[in-house]
């Protein structure tokens, strides 16, 4: 019989130590090192040989392998077939994760609706079945080719696809499924991670395509071992505010299409709505002749998308001044502070300073640094920006305005929504034709854009 030997994993990162410890080496994180039993028996890797009948894998060459037609499902959701690259790639493996409440279950239910024609088997380990029917029917799930299975085992599972032999495998959560063979509990590092091993290895031989839902920590990552981002094909983060309507749903990681793609969706009584025009969403509440405020274009993914940057400077009331930024990069904010105080001369250290990203989007494209440092400009002098134009281009630690990528979709996208001026990188100017009808102006400086928008 094999010995047991004891180990202490890390639920967040997965380092393993010989001796429970109260902070993680390797992540850092507080009281996250459970202990676990594992086998230390070691199975020798036979290779195989033509001496039992059986024969070696053979290599061949790149022009040798056949290409077959790529087949994937078409939900008709514009929006997320955007981001899984063109429609749900057959025998793909996907993990999608987001935090609690903000509509994960949801749109992995609506896949019902979106594909009636096709089998979707949903296995719940959190709910029970009448729970994930009562959702689909508020959601206007009806097809008899979804399938629901309230089971946690990994053998069961493997077991229900065998027989219901699906074109969509559902599995909601990663976190709840469990190996009985392994003695360490569901939610562990190595359950999720061998869990995972024997889904995927399901997935590749069954040719269907498996959706796993998954937790994330307190951080924003995902739970779990960092392998897990590694053997899934596509990783898809569920993102916004529970307290606004809309959710993005942006790849982060997707081999079979562009990554950091972004759908949009608002959350209704009725389930989540796709939303075309993102950027006439972010904006539609934009006030006009107020300072601090500008719009930017960021590129997420292939798509641009116009949103409103909010900033307040008010004299602070404590020592030392307060610096908050939503829906931007802290770090970032610091430095744009630091070289308008630096190359332009307005100094914030008496001054709290607040940025709000419009709509709870999430940005972290430098493109987007140059609408930032004038909403605070703008906020300090209390004087208004040009409300009609499109603030463009990355700002360098000298106050220069540095080259962006990308720039024609970006103007067309402003072009589209009336905007009739944008504010761009002087380099950028060079080579550019198409401007779809927007007047631009190039920069070098910050200072000359302050002298050209407030």
């Amino acid at each position: 019989m094999a010995k047991k030997k004891r180990r202490y994993v890390c639920q967040e990162c997965g380092h393993e130590a010989h001796k429970w410890m109260g902070k993680c080496p390797g992540c850092g994180s507080w009281n996250t090192l459970v202990e676990e039993v594992a086998s230390s028996e070691v199975k020798a890797r036979v290779p195989k040989s033509s001496a039992n009948g059986q024969t070696r894998a053979q290599a061949e060459p790149l022009s040798k392998v056949e290409l077959g037609e790529e087949a994937r499902l078409q939900t008709g959701v514009a929006e997320f077939d955007r981001v899984m690259g063109g429609g749900i790639m057959q025998s793909s493996f996907s993990l999608i994760a987001g935090d609690p409440g903000i509509g994960k279950s949801t749109l992995m239910t609506e896949l019902g609706r979106y594909l009636p024609e096709r089998r979707v088997l949903y296995v719940t380990g959190e709910e029970s079945t009448r729970q994930v029917k009562l959702r689909a029917q508020r959601l206007g799930v009806e097809s008899d080719n979804f399938l629901l299975l309230a089971e946690t085992n990994v053998e069961e599972i493997s077991g229900a696809v065998q027989d219901a032999d699906p074109d969509l495998l559902v599995v909601d959560s990663i976190q709840t499924i469990f190996r009985p063979d392994l003695s360490s509990a569901p939610g562990s590092v190595s359950q999720v991670r061998e869990s995972t091993a024997s889904l995927l290895k399901i997935t590749k031989e069954n040719h269907f395509s498996t959706f796993l839902v998954g937790h994330v920590t307190k951080k924003g990552t995902i739970a779990g071992p960092r392998v897990l981002e590694h053997m899934v094909d596509t990783v898809l983060y569920f993102e916004g505010d529970r307290h606004h309507a809309y959710r993005i749903l942006r790849s982060v990681k997707n081999r079979f299409g562009p990554a950091n793609e972004i759908g949009v969706f608002e959350m209704r009584e009725s389930g989540l709505h796709e939303v075309p025009n993102p950027s006439e969403i972010f904006l539609s509440e934009r006030g006009y002749g107020v300072s601090g405020s500008t719009v930017v274009c960021s590129l997420e993914g292939t798509r641009p998308v116009l949103v409103e940057i909010q900033a307040l400077v008010t004299p602070s009331s404590y020592g030392t001044p307060q610096r908050t930024a939503t829906g931007f990069d802290y770090q970032r904010l610091q430095m744009l502070l630091a070289v308008l105080e630096k190359r332009v001369g307005l100094a914030f250290s008496d001054y709290d300073v607040f940025v709000n990203v419009a709509g709870g989007v999430k940005l972290d494209e430098p493109a987007v640094d140059l609408g930032v440092a004038v909403a605070c400009a703008s906020s300090f002098r209390d004087v208004p920006t040009d409300t009609n134009a499109v603030l463009i281009g990355e700002v360098g630690l000298g106050g220069e305005i540095r080259t962006v990528s990308q720039l024609p979709p970006r103007l067309k996208e402003a072009g589209k929504l009336g905007f009739d001026r944008a504010v761009v990188p002087h380099n950028n100017l060079s080579g550019m034709s198409e401007t779809s009808g927007v007047e631009v102006d190039g920069a070098k400086r910050l200072t000359d854009v302050l002298d050209m928008v407030l």
